[in-house]
């Protein structure tokens, strides 16, 4: 089966409690099938120096792609900082695919919709692997 790509998804962010805590969303808007990989590959702020870290035990099926069904959608819940120190403005929120080899990714960055003017991102910025159960994915940030 193939990749989702950003021809088939329609992406949102959406606080959760707060602006530190966002649940990311895609939805296969296409009349296929198709597979996620692993996790999304963000990057907070157009100037971003580095991608959100996974946090690896959100990976609820080892090895196993989420098969998205038309109009089905996945999520990952998305850390944008823990309310330490040192946070940067963000204006921006980016993810890219990953492809079913190691390393490789699916299509261009896709430009998230942001859930407010800005987020205030600090180095403490973790993301989920994609899930088809919001719960699930949003239980890895919401003690942090």
């Amino acid at each position: 089966m193939a990749a989702c790509t950003q021809k088939e998804l329609a992406v949102s962010a959406v606080k959760e409690r707060d602006l530190r805590h966002l649940a990311l969303t895609v939805q296969n808007a296409s009349d296929k099938k198709c597979n996620l990989y692993g996790y999304p590959i963000v990057k907070l702020g157009a100037d971003a120096q580095f991608t959100t870290p996974v946090i690896k035990d959100s990976n609820g099926t080892p090895g196993e792609p989420v098969t998205l069904d038309p109009g089905r959608e996945a999520y990952a819940a998305l850390l944008v900082s823990s309310g330490n120190t040192g946070e940067h403005e963000a204006r921006s929120i980016t993810l890219t695919l990953q492809g079913s080899k190691a390393d490789s990714t699916v299509g261009k960055p896709i430009d998230v919709p942001m859930p407010a003017d800005a987020l205030y991102a600090d180095n403490d910025q973790r993301v989920t692997y994609w899930t088809t159960a919001s719960g699930f994915a949003l239980r890895f940030i919401m003690s942090k």
